[in-house]
């Protein structure tokens, strides 16, 4: 008796997070289902596309340009080390373009956009916004959810290439002033090894990381409750959750591209 009672909690524990992982999974597919069903909601998926985009571009172009100012400076503490100079425009372009710059963004979203969307959501259900758009016959899942992950996922493989070029911006301003190095020289070294199919992967990782943040934050604004203090947790738990999340994607899909095309 007292064995089963000591593991009663925890398994409370894992079935509660066994029933938030299918639901959360059956709120993604139903994400996934309602963006291509008729009618579209051009308009406001446009607006939350300008909503999540740019006014997160400021944010990702200095972040991005601060991130190539220090791997630049790192790449060169050690490259003169080993008299190889020539390649610190390589490791810069490779390390933003292939590793650093997805996943920075995605982080950089969920901390400003997941907060958003999970606060947004999480008020409008507490104050029962979303209940009277029921009553008005609308969609509240379509027009709510589903325009706001394929905003998500539209933008952050742009907001991506902002980071990335802004990182490179970064890296090239930082070798310009140490080692007087020619813009086009530069850029010819930074982008010589790097052929487009080395671009794909970086992408989709984007679009993936992009359904991850607007699936999570929506799920967790939408069914959010217990008035303010509910909204609260619901902004908090969007930013952490996807952080996490959009970490273990990225171990799990870079595993995945190095087992399918090993090259």
């Amino acid at each position: 008796m007292l064995s089963n009672r000591a593991s009663h909690p925890t398994t409370t524990h894992v079935t509660n997070f066994l029933g938030s992982v299918g639901d959360l999974s059956l709120f993604g597919v139903r994400a996934i289902r309602d963006s291509f069903r008729p009618p579209f909601e051009f308009k406001e998926i446009v607006t939350q596309i300008s909503e999540v985009g740019w006014r997160t571009g400021p944010l990702v172009i200095v972040s991005g340009f601060a991130i190539g100012i220090v791997i630049s400076l790192q790449t060169r503490a050690q490259m003169v080390r080993f008299g190889a100079q020539a390649m610190i425009p390589q490791t810069v372009s490779l390390g933003i373009f292939n590793d650093v710059g997805p996943l920075f963004t995605a982080l950089l979203v969920s901390g400003r956009v997941g907060a958003g969307i999970g606060a947004e959501l999480g008020g409008m259900r507490v104050t029962e916004q979303i209940d009277a758009l029921e009553a008005l016959a609308v969609d509240s899942f379509k027009y709510l959810v589903a325009t706001r992950v394929v905003a998500c996922v539209v933008a952050l493989p742009i907001l991506t290439l902002l980071l990335d070029f802004s990182g490179l911006a970064g890296g090239m301003a930082a070798d310009l002033l140490a080692l007087h190095m020619s813009i086009p020289l530069f850029l010819h070294d930074a982008f010589s090894p790097m052929t487009w199919v080395e671009y794909v992967p970086p992408i989709l990782d984007t679009l993936v990381f992009g359904f991850i943040i607007g699936t999570l934050s929506c799920y967790l604004g939408y069914n959010a409750e217990r008035g303010a203090l509910g909204v609260g947790r619901a902004s908090t738990r969007s930013v952490v959750f996807s952080s996490l999340l959009v970490i273990l994607a990225e171990v799990i899909l870079v595993k995945s591209v190095q087992f399918w095309f090993p090259g």
